[in-house]
């Protein structure tokens, strides 16, 4: 029987380089097309649900394979020509070969797809809303951070290739603010026409790594931040001027130093050479002034859909104490501050909590307190200082709450928690954990936050019940 289902599984393996026709089910987390060929689950990039498609197999691993589109035999409805022109080289955008419709529809079906993977929620009783997207798709992204490179003589920045560690240069992108694109573009040359170093990152030579824009939607106010691999910058002053001289309206001009290897953007040591060290942006009634590496949501317009449906997820009647965790420049805390008792905050980066200090201040809110620190510290301390919080609200990176974090809500056991959440997956785990501790996901929602990516952001509702 043993030798029967080994020669069985030896039948059905899949080998580098087969060809074989396949019907894909679903979509992926990473926007891949997902079809099963007798058993073994294939990903297929650029394929959607319900085509039926020729693929060709790249990799084999003991548990899936991934593969490559050779031709379409049945097209999705959803199907449209991608407008942009280096969508397929770039990698920055996964769906915009799928309608919006399409893409909005999918993202809640990922949603769905984590819970019944890591919980053990019935699909019938999963209380998942629709995704809630936007009126206009594109220009969204209020911040790019692209790498640096050199291309025989001309300086170019923008994106690793889709499976390749070679950049494409970005001198246009219909998903970020125009001008955005604008700044960077004449940062590049700029740096060509001075001759300024480029990092290069496999001989770790060269001095600029990576042009940080961000523009302010509502105020205009736009912040450059050139990361370097060293703190000296030869003709320093020069740059800066020739910055200022070309691109007159820019705000703020900052340098961040990572003199690390590694493939985090930013050092821990940042320097104002011109200007004031942030920026303003305005979400609703509020302003926030925001540091180079302060989180703040890289879509304005759909951040105030997200965060007021964080606030429906809070159900505040003024009288509840919120703990904001991983609280950035306190964007969700300070939305929530108006209608509870108390908001406090904490983050591990220093210049967030200052924003988020100066942020409350500026409004007038008397009724919160940030500290720097890792949530999974900060709380157990403000609870055996007899400070017990009625509302949690988390929005973590996309690795989700770290694991003590949660066993402290747990034995916290606030009335009510709102998650939100960059990653399905991880958020699915980690409700996972909180359902064993005792809390119900009373809602969950998807919200658009990217476009044209395979990207979803979702608010999910927990109350405690036990």
């Amino acid at each position: 029987m043993a030798k029967e289902t080994a020669n069985h599984k030896q039948k059905t393996a899949l080998n580098k380089g087969q060809t074989i026709s396949l019907k894909i089910k679903r979509l992926g987390i990473n926007g891949e097309g997902v079809g099963f060929y007798k058993r073994t689950v294939v990903f297929v990039p650029g394929a959607l649900p319900g085509e039926e498609i020729t693929a060709q197999i790249e990799n084999v691993y003991p548990n899936r394979a991934e593969a490559k589109v050779k031709s379409i035999r049945k097209k999705s409805k959803d199907r449209v020509d991608p407008p942009c022109p280096i969508y397929e080289q770039c990698g920055g955008c996964q769906l915009q070969h799928l309608s919006y419709a399409g893409q909005l529809r999918e993202k809640q079906d990922v949603v769905r797809q984590a819970f019944e993977r890591y919980t053990k929620i019935k699909p019938e009783d999963l209380p998942l809303k629709s995704t809630i997207g936007m009126e206009h798709p594109w220009e969204y992204r209020n911040k790019s951070q692209l790498q640096a490179a050199k291309d025989k003589d001309k300086v170019i920045a923008g994106l690793y290739g889709l499976n390749s560690h070679h950049i494409i240069d970005l001198d246009q992108c219909m998903v970020q603010h125009p001008e955005t694109v604008r700044v960077t573009n004449a940062v590049k040359k700029i740096l060509e026409d001075l001759n300024i170093s480029i990092y290069h990152e496999k001989k770790r030579t060269g001095i600029i790594r990576t042009i940080v824009v961000r523009t302010g939607f509502e105020t205009g106010e736009t912040q450059l931040v050139l990361v370097t691999a060293q703190k000296k910058i030869p003709r320093k002053e020069l740059l800066v001027s020739e910055i200022k001289k070309r691109i007159p309206n820019i705000t703020s001009i900052v340098q961040n130093v990572n003199d690390k290897k590694t493939s985090i953007i930013f050092g821990d040591q940042t320097i104002s050479l011109e200007g004031p060290e942030t920026i303003g942006e305005q979400l609703g009634e509020l302003s926030f002034d925001l540091s180079a590496r302060a989180f703040f949501q890289l879509n304005p317009k759909q951040t105030v859909k997200l965060y007021d449906e964080a606030k429906k997820a809070a159900k505040l009647t003024g009288t509840e104490k919120i703990v904001d965790a991983y609280c950035g420049a306190g964007t969700i805390g300070l939305w929530l501050a108006p209608d509870a008792r108390e908001v406090r905050g904490m983050d591990v980066i220093d210049e967030s909590i200052r924003n988020a200090k100066e942020n409350a201040k500026r409004h007038g809110f008397s009724n919160t307190h940030y500290e720097t620190g890792k949530a999974e510290e900060i709380l157990p301390m403000w609870l055996k200082e007899g400070w017990q919080p009625d509302v949690i609200v988390v929005d973590p990176p996309r690795t989700g709450c770290d694991q003590a974090f949660l066993k402290t809500v747990g034995k916290i056991k606030p009335k009510r928690m709102v998650y939100v959440s960059c990653n399905p997956s991880t958020l699915a785990k980690d409700v996972h954990m909180l359902i064993s501790e005792g809390f119900k996901v009373e809602s969950l929602t998807p919200v658009d936050m990217f476009p044209h990516t395979a990207h979803v952001e979702v608010v999910c509702s927990l109350v405690w019940e036990k």
